[in-house]
C-alpha cells in the first residue's frame, strides 16, 4: 500500500480477524444450538443464570451483548417455555431477579454441551499452552479498550 492509499490491510487487520473469527464462530454455534431450538442470545441468558443466579434483565442484556429491550422480549419467551422464572414484583427496588428453572437447567446442559463441541473444533489445532496464550491475548485487548 502506499501513503496515498485509504483503508487498512485486511490481511493484518487484528480487528478484521477478529470480526472474522466471530462470524464463523457465531455461526458455527447457531448452526450447533438450532437443532436443540434454541440461539445463541437464549443460551448467552441460560448460561449466566446458571453461573450467576438473580441477574436482572439490565444485568443479563449485558452479559449477552443485547439491548435490554431485547432482553425482555428473550426473557418471556424463555418465561413461556418455562425455563427461566421471574418474581411477580421485586423483592427490593425494580429489578426482577431472574432465576433457572429446573427445565432450564436440563435444556442448558444439552446447549453447553453442543457449544462446547463447538469451541473444541474451533481450538483443536492449538495445544494447551496456545489455548491458554489466546485467552491472554484476547483478555489483554479486551481490557486495552476498555480502559
Amino acid at each position: 500500500m502506499s501513503q496515498d492509499d485509504v483503508g487498512v490491510d485486511l490481511d493484518t487487520s487484528l480487528g478484521y480477524h477478529l470480526k472474522q473469527a466471530h462470524s464463523v464462530l457465531r455461526s458455527a454455534m447457531d448452526a450447533a444450538l438450532r437443532p436443540l431450538g434454541m440461539t445463541v442470545p437464549q443460551y448467552a441468558c441460560l448460561e449466566l443464570l446458571h453461573q450467576r443466579p438473580g441477574l436482572s434483565n439490565s444485568e443479563l442484556a449485558r452479559g449477552a451483548f443485547v439491548s435490554r429491550q431485547s432482553m425482555n422480549v428473550l426473557l418471556q419467551s424463555l418465561e413461556r417455555e418455562q425455563l427461566v422464572s421471574r418474581p411477580d414484583q421485586s423483592p427490593a427496588g425494580r429489578a426482577l431477579p431472574v432465576q433457572l428453572t429446573p427445565l432450564g437447567g436440563e435444556r442448558l446442559r444439552a446447549a453447553s454441551a453442543a457449544v462446547s463441541s463447538v469451541e473444541t473444533r474451533m481450538t483443536q489445532a492449538l495445544n494447551i499452552n496456545q489455548q491458554q496464550q489466546l485467552r491472554d491475548l484476547l483478555a489483554s485487548c479486551v481490557k486495552a479498550l476498555s480502559e
